[in-house]
């Protein structure tokens, strides 16, 4: 009786599955994306994202500068409005 190193042991079922399965060919297929009208829509920019983008831009300014302000009473308003309410 021989015994084989765990190494070389070969499955006899290996090569009939092999056979079995054809094999793909991976040259012929290609990846494809499709963009829904839905999707191509949102992308486009909106009359509300060109506002945000102008307001977001003054916020910038005004914080670089040092002219924006907090106002501590507001900000405790909102969170007490959130976490009871």
């Amino acid at each position: 009786m021989k015994i084989n190193p765990y190494g070389n042991i070969q499955n006899i079922y290996k090569k009939s599955i092999e056979k079995q399965q054809p094999k793909a060919d991976v040259s012929k297929k290609a990846d494809k994306l499709e963009i829904s009208t839905e999707a191509k829509l949102m992308q486009q920019e909106t009359r509300i994202s060109t506002e945000r983008k102008e307001k977001v831009e003054q916020l910038k300014a005004q914080v670089q500068s040092g002219e924006y302000k907090v106002n501590p009473q507001e900000v405790a308003k909102k969170f007490y409005e959130f976490w009871n309410e």
